[in-house]
């Protein structure tokens, strides 16, 4: 597996991730939700954005050529939140997301931050195991707007 900087070249790749990702693992939302979500969130413009912002890191794990995983952060003060972080159902429990976590922590502290932020759908317990291995607590709670619906959100918090 290598870890690397997202390119403009990796937004399909990233897409797809992200669609196979979220058709996996929230299934409280409709297909047709999720697939807006996606294209809303994972469009042209939007990664060209995300690829771009001062005190960002956006990387991508591939293995055998074909991009698995990817993750997304940006430090804001003293406090990098994770954006986005998904790897493709067929992989996950092969390590990918943990040396994503890693990787990402490593290249957001270049910024000077002290706290670590990961924001998730509160139906996800993966992802709360997943934050809760890497450190994380969860310190509080939000919404977002998701399918013109509002969604509990679960805010996941790592002192450095």
């Amino acid at each position: 597996m290598e870890l690397r900087p997202a390119t403009l070249d990796d937004r399909e790749a990233i897409r797809t991730v992200a669609r196979e990702t979220w058709h996996d693992t929230y299934d409280e939302l409709e297909a047709e939700t999720i697939d807006a979500t996606v294209d809303e969130w994972y469009g042209d413009e939007a990664l060209e954005t995300a690829l771009s912002e001062p005190g960002t890191a956006f990387l991508v794990a591939e293995k055998d050529g074909d991009v698995v995983g990817f993750t997304h952060g940006v430090v804001t003060g003293e406090e990098g939140d994770v954006l986005r972080m998904s790897v493709h159902p067929d992989h996950q429990g092969e390590g990918i997301g943990t040396a994503l976590h890693e990787r990402l922590r490593e290249d957001l502290q270049d910024f000077n931050m002290a706290r670590m932020r990961a924001i998730d759908l509160a139906s996800n317990d993966g992802g709360q195991r997943f934050y809760e291995e890497q450190g994380f607590e969860q310190t509080g709670e939000g919404t977002v707007e998701i399918g013109d619906e509002e969604r509990r959100e679960a805010v996941y918090t790592l002192e450095l």
